[in-house]
Formats: structure tokens, sequence, C-alpha cells
């Protein structure tokens, strides 16, 4: 497009420079022949990363599936442990929690880094970097004292932690 704008440009200063020429008879001749369109550049068709994203997007729907089992299985007992005023189990099971929640995001950055879209390598590490955000948030684990909480709060940061790369693995 750019190209197409400047020959435009170019041809513009060209015919008028041409009309100020003093020979009458190439004004005549410049005025009257067909003005040249540049040539389209062909332009190749941009990568298909269909395949190997929806590769990706499937180890991505695993982990959400799977590997947030263990801190769900390690945020219940912190709950459990809270309610029954056992500090000290509640902060150790935070700690797995944390190390759980640390875990899937390594897992997300893990199996997004061998996307061939750079896009999606670019969103399992934003995902990635949320995961670790959180793990280390105690505000975020101090919120959840019941499962009522729990239930309040987790929908919201899945979408928080997955977001980025939902845009490339929506089904």
């Amino acid at each position: 497009m750019r190209r197409a704008i400047l020959a435009v440009t170019i041809g513009g200063v060209l015919l008028t420079g041409t009309a100020c020429d003093s020979d009458a008879e190439t004004t005549a001749a410049a005025a009257s022949s067909p003005a040249i369109t540049p040539s389209a550049e062909p332009t190749s068709p941009p990568p298909d990363y269909t395949a190997n994203t929806k590769l990706v997007c499937g180890k991505v729907e695993k982990i959400l599936n799977e590997d947030l089992k263990g801190f769900a299985t390690a945020i219940g007992k912190m709950i459990a442990y809270k309610e029954a005023k056992q500090t000290t189990e509640a902060d150790a099971a935070q700690k797995s929690a944390s190390k759980e929640l640390k875990d899937v995001g390594a897992q997300v950055k893990k199996e997004t880094s061998a996307a061939e879209d750079p896009a999606l390598k670019t969103a399992g590490a934003t995902s990635a970097a949320k995961f670790a955000k959180t793990a280390g948030d105690d505000k975020f684990f101090d919120k959840i004292k019941t499962t009522k909480d729990l239930d309040a709060i987790i929908e919201g940061q899945l979408k928080e932690w997955f977001t980025p790369v939902a845009g490339y693995c929506a089904s």
C-alpha cells in the first residue's frame, strides 16, 4: 500500500514538473500517456499455525482439567484448617497451594513455549506470570476462609489466569 501511495505521489510530482516545462510537445505527450499503475507485489499468506495451536491448546486444556487438581486439594485443606482454627496447618496448606499454582503456571509456560504462533507463546508467558503473581499473593489466600469464599473468588481468578491464552484456545 505504501508503494502505491509513493508511486501516485511521485507520478503527481513528475506530471507537475512536466507541466512547468517550456516544451509544449513534451507536456502534451506526458498528459496524453496513460497512467502507469504500479503492479501489486505478490504477498505470501501468513503462516498457518492452526494444527500446532490445536495441539498446544489441548495441552493447556489438560492443565486446566488435571493439573489444577493439586491446587484445588491444597486450597481445600487450607480452608478446612482455617475453619478449624489450626493456623500452622493452614499456613502449610497455603504454601502447598502456592507451590501448586506456581507449578501450573510453569506448566502453562512450558506448553505454550512450544507454540509456533509467537502471539500464543507471549500469551502463555503472560498467563504463567499471572499464576506466579497470584501464587505469591498472601492477600489472595487471606480472602479465602470458607468454600463459599473460594467459590466467589475462583471463577473470576480462573478467567484472569487463562484469559491471555483463551483467545487462542477457545473451542
